[in-house]
Parts: C-alpha cells; structure tokens; sequence
C-alpha cells in the first residue's frame, strides 16, 4: 500500500479508503489509485484483513471430485454464500486423499464453517467434527448425530419412480443400489416397500452397485449376460443415480438394448449431465439450489448463535419424466 500511495501521489490513508470502498476520496482519485494498483500488480489481502479482526469469512466445502450432483450443489453453494458475505473453499476427496485430509485443509485454512456433501463419516465422527467447528451435512442424514442436516426425502422420490413405472406397466423393476452412497439405504427400503405395495414382491430384485458410472456399466452387463442365457431381460430398472443411469444405458447399448423400448430406466439426482444427453433421463430430481440455501443458512445462523439446537431440512423431490421410460414391449 505504500508503494501504490507514493506511486499515485497519496497518502496511504487514502490507499486504504480506495481499497477498501469507503467514502472519502475523489471518483480521480480512485481511478488512479486503482491504475497505479494494476500497474504495480498489488492486490489486497483480503483474508489476511479479516484475520486480523478475528474472522475467515470463508466456509469450507468438502466434495467429491467426480459426483456431477456435488457439482450443482457448489454452484448454489457460492451464490448463497456470497449473499451472506461469505467466501468459500473447496477441498475434495479422491482416490488416495481421505475426508479426514479434505477436512483438516480446511480447517487449518480457518475456515468458519464447514459443509459436507455426501460425507461417508460415522456419527461419532460427525460429532466430533461438529465440536470443533460448525458442520452441517448435506444428502447424508445420521440419526442422532449433534451436527446440522439437509436431505432429499428419498423415499418419497422413489415412490413417484416407482408409481410412474407400474402406472405404465411394469412388472419386472430391478434396483441397483447405491451401496453406501448418501441417501442409498433409503431409496433400497423405499424400492422394496413400492414392489410389496403393488404386489409385486416375487419380482424384488436389488443388484449390488455404488454411485457410479462403473456400476451401471457392471450390472447392464450382467442384465445382458442373464439375457443371452434365456433369462429375460426386466422392463425397467431404477437406477442408483443418475451416474450410474448412463453407465446402464451405455452398457445395454452396446448390446444393442433398445432404451426405453426394451427396459425403461431412471435415474435419481437430476444432476447437469443429465440434461446433456442424446435422450433425456427420466430421472428424480432433487433441488440442489434449495438445499444449498439451507445449508449455508444453518451454518450462517450457528455461526451467528451457536446454542442453536441441530436443525434439519427435508427437501422434497420430483420426478422429471424424459425419453427413458414409457410402456414395457409387451403391453
């Protein structure tokens, strides 16, 4: 700052006024400043300001690289918390880089609050984490844990997928799961419970999988296999999201699987890639703006009082019908 003020011919009272946005100095005098600025290459250090008064202003966002839905959800992310005032980072967990890690960088970047999307932590683990720092939990909800959630209500979104497919005829609907993915055990619970409920109990079938592109491909291929050895193929599968919906449809694709004339499928998310494929994915969407406004808003409001009790949000979701469900072959 001293060197921009003798640079521009000021003081550095007034370089500090210009930066800092504050009335006081000549709209001249701020066109200079900010040139002399640009010039010298001088930035402000606004983290290092809001240190020294005792605050980040920042909230640590821990993700999964390769989730596209985590994508959505950071984009609402930083709208929110620019409205609020709040910087954001972003620390991601990948293959040979643990939660524990992600976390503790953002920690150790003083960040006041941290929100976690889809985090595999235990209960005791989330504790833990929400006596240090304020935490709110995103898509993952942990009964009992002292930590702030918002959730989809999964089992609602399954039921209107499931609803849909039997409405158009089905009888053969399989299940991948998502292992432990966020929100996984309730779409499972949800998927058996819609299959006794429309009397189709002796048609239950759960396939093991994740939340991945790889899972999809894995049980297509399996589908297919069953196919070629005279068990017949079901009608529609829902998937475990929508990842693993397209790693489904490339599979059966590949073996020359007709999507949605041979086996409806459907996603759940509605994540942005979605949207991008040749046909549109039938798919459950969950609000990933709304549920970024909630996030933010109880980590804002603990950060403000923190003897707020553990607060909670359910989201509900919304079956968005596209190309990749219609009537089975046979009706």
């Amino acid at each position: 700052m001293a060197d921009v003020a003798a640079r521009a011919g000021v003081s550095r009272a007034l370089v500090s006024i210009v930066f800092r946005n504050q009335p006081g100095a000549s709209q001249e005098t701020r066109d200079r400043v900010l040139q002399v600025a640009d010039e010298i290459g001088y930035r402000p250090d606004s983290a290092a300001r809001l240190l020294a008064r005792g605050r980040s202003r920042a909230l640590g966002v821990l993700f999964t690289v390769h989730q596209t839905f985590h994508a959505d959800l950071v984009e609402g992310i930083y709208a929110q918390a620019e409205h609020h005032g709040y910087d954001v980072l972003l620390s991601a967990t990948a293959q040979g880089r643990s939660e524990a890690k992600a976390v503790e960088a953002l920690l150790s970047h003083r960040c006041e609050a941290v929100i976690l999307l889809g985090a595999d932590a235990t209960t005791a683990d989330l504790d833990v984490l929400g006596q240090r720092t304020v935490a709110v939990s995103v898509s993952r909800r942990m009964p009992g844990s002292l930590i702030d959630f918002v959730h989809s209500a999964e089992g609602k979104g399954v039921r209107q997928a499931m609803d849909h497919l039997v409405g158009e005829g089905h009888r053969r609907i399989v299940h991948i799961d998502g292992g432990r993915g966020p929100g996984s055990a309730e779409r499972r619970r949800a998927y058996r419970a819609a299959m006794r409920r429309h009397g189709l109990e002796a048609e239950i079938r759960v396939i093991p999988g994740n939340h991945t592109e790889e899972s999809g491909i894995e049980a297509g291929r399996l589908l297919v296999a069953e196919r070629d050895a005279g068990e017949p193929l079901p009608t529609a599968v829902l998937a475990a999201n929508d990842r693993c919906a397209m790693g489904l449809m490339m599979a059966l694709a590949r073996s020359g699987v007709e999507v949605p004339k041979e086996v409806s499928v459907i996603g759940y998310d509605d994540s942005h890639l979605s949207h991008l494929m040749p046909v549109g994915l039938t798919t459950v969407r969950q609000d990933a703006g709304l549920m970024a406004e909630h996030a933010v808003g109880f980590a804002v409001r603990r950060l403000e009082n923190k003897t707020l009790e553990p607060q909670e949000a359910v989201i509900d979701p919304k079956l968005v019908i596209r190309d990749t469900s219609g009537p089975p072959r046979e009706v």
